[in-house]
């Protein structure tokens, strides 16, 4: 296979086809597949190759818009609107690019896709079977992704551990790959050591089991990311080799380290990227440039001065147990400005649950700034109103997203333009007033229940009002952002508000859709609300502008 891409104003010939390392988990979930897959990613792109990275999630949702998210964590929503999982974000806050759909896959995805070929006849009338025809499409996607990012490499996620009935399809995928072209398919298992604390010894029994589990699926590892509380020791790393057949360098230690963003410079000094360019063939530059990146690591370790943000969400209790993967973009994004502003983020995860109970408000003084997420439906709504009611009164700097921003205004309506029955439709679509409606294009959706992927979702552009908070910080008139929402403020109580002190400082092109709502400064230091989601945007090499004025702002407000 030969295919041309362009660097500059010339032609360059691939001299080699593009090749595909696919990441699964051994042992237990959640010990980091997403981030391994992009630091991979990361590193192999700093060694020149252009690197594009997919996900399988193995759940029957066809996209994860529908998921709970305290139970599979945040919805990242891509460029065009699809909802995807958060690793999707991970992805393009360490390539520093925008990922487009067929990037992502679901098994529900999957069967639509043969099942709608099925129905159009594009089968030629035979029969429709589970093997080979569901892998078979799990692989014309990889390939397209490929193909469409003009792609060296393609990492693919695939979600759960291996031995699991949900992901098995895909390890036929794997096979089928390996098979058509052993030379240009790696297989990563990312697998965990325990160290129990009754024992005192790591123990690599669970890898050689989740090896075995693999092979029985007719796939072999050809590298194992050793995953454990500290570095994997020679020894170990001699047992995994012998017992997992693969060679003692293909085994990496991936201890735990500082931060995420550690993570593809331990994989770096492990040699990992050298390992997998002479294991594929791949035409590597001689040394990976990772200056920036280290630049950024460094400034997440130097930053002194802290700044105390309260995030206050409704999506942080999981049991006993808190659960902040569902804002994860929210807090990576605080933590991006943060740094490239010198300072230390101290990010505190309280529930709006709380708040209901008035008395508790005045905790909220030992923080700099206070930020609402998104979110849906009713719970926690009085004690986000209450927080949102309390920090306006008291200065301290407000960012709210999305419903943050819808409750802002319903806040300042109910408070400050006096309508005592203003509510949201989304919490009482009867209320007097409808501050907050449905979007008209939205209503018919809801009406029929047609609730998937339907919201406003993906990318839109916006105009900024000259001398605003907005503007300042963006430095330009025109700006895109990614959405995901049903409801809108409502045309009707714009005029009403913004005569009682609302700005609009951001609207739809054409004026009828409010994208951004603020306080003047002369009033408070940092009121803000947008209707779009901007942590969508923010990377660690490339902070999001409204974020890091929101933290400055917090920072200042102390000093």
């Amino acid at each position: 296979m030969t295919t041309t891409r362009r660097k500059g104003k010339k032609t360059q010939h691939r001299k080699v086809p593009p090749k595909f390392i696919f990441v699964v988990g051994g042992v237990m979930s959640g010990v980091g597949k997403g981030i391994a897959s992009s630091s991979i990613a990361k590193i192999l792109q700093a060694r020149g190759l252009t690197v594009t990275a997919m996900k399988i999630d193995p759940y029957v949702n066809v996209d994860a818009g529908t998921m709970n998210p305290t139970e599979h964590g945040e919805v990242f929503v891509l460029q065009n609107g699809l909802e995807t999982d958060q690793d999707m974000g991970n992805y393009e806050r360490f390539l520093n690019i925008d990922i487009p759909d067929i990037n992502y896959m679901t098994t529900g995805s999957v069967y639509a896709s043969v099942i709608r070929k099925e129905r159009n006849l594009e089968y030629g009338g035979r029969n429709v079977q589970v093997v080979p025809d569901i892998p078979a499409e799990a692989i014309r996607r990889i390939k397209n992704a490929a193909a469409v990012a003009n792609a060296d490499v393609t990492l693919i996620e695939v979600g759960g551990t291996v031995g699991e009935y949900e992901n098995i399809l895909f390890m036929e995928a794997i096979r089928m790959m390996k098979s058509e072209t052993p030379n240009d398919v790696a297989v990563v298992m990312l697998s965990y050591l325990p160290v129990p604390g009754s024992v005192g010894e790591m123990k690599t029994k669970p890898t050689q089991h989740a090896s075995r589990t693999l092979n029985s699926t007719g796939v072999s590892a050809d590298f194992i990311l050793a995953r454990a509380p500290i570095a994997v020791d020679k020894k170990r790393r001699e047992k995994i080799a012998r017992f997992c057949n693969v060679k003692l360098e293909h085994v990496i230690s991936a201890p735990d380290v500082a931060s995420i963003y550690d993570v593809p410079l331990n994989f770096e000094k492990g040699k990992l990227s050298d390992q997998l360019c002479g294991f594929l063939g791949l035409q590597c530059s001689q040394r990976a440039n990772l200056s920036t990146w280290k630049r950024f690591v460094r400034s997440t370790q130097t930053a002194q001065r802290p700044v105390k943000i309260a995030v206050v969400g409704k999506y942080f209790n999981s049991g006993d147990f808190v659960l902040s993967d569902v804002y994860i973009s929210v807090l990576e994004a605080i933590k991006y400005s943060a740094y490239s502003l010198g300072l230390q983020p101290e990010i505190s995860y309280v529930s709006s649950v709380d708040f209901e109970d008035r008395k508790n408000l005045k905790k909220l003084k030992q923080y700099d700034g206070v930020l609402i997420p998104g979110g849906f439906g009713t719970t926690g709504i009085a004690g986000k109103l209450n927080v949102i009611e309390y920090v306006r009164k008291n200065n301290i700097p407000y960012f709210g997203i999305c419903y943050g921003m819808q409750l802002a205004v319903l806040e300042f309506a109910k408070n400050k333009a006096r309508l005592k029955d203003a509510s949201t439709a989304e919490i009482n679509p009867k209320a007097a007033h409808l501050v907050i409606d449905i979007m008209e294009e939205q209503k018919e959706k809801l009406a029929q229940k047609d609730m998937g992927g339907t919201m406003r979702l993906g990318e839109y552009p916006a105009s900024l009002k000259k001398g605003t908070i907005a503007a300042e910080a963006y430095k330009k008139r025109t700006i895109s952002e990614r959405h995901r929402h049903r409801y809108e403020v409502n045309p009707a109580y714009i005029q009403k508000l913004e005569n009682k002190g609302v700005v609009f400082s951001g609207t739809s092109p054409d004026g009828t859709l409010m994208e951004i709502m603020e306080l003047p400064q002369e009033v408070h230091p940092f009121f803000v609300g947008v209707q779009f989601h901007p942590e969508f945007h923010a990377r660690p090499l490339d902070p999001h502008p409204l974020f890091t004025a929101f933290v400055k702002a917090s920072f200042e407000h102390i000093t």
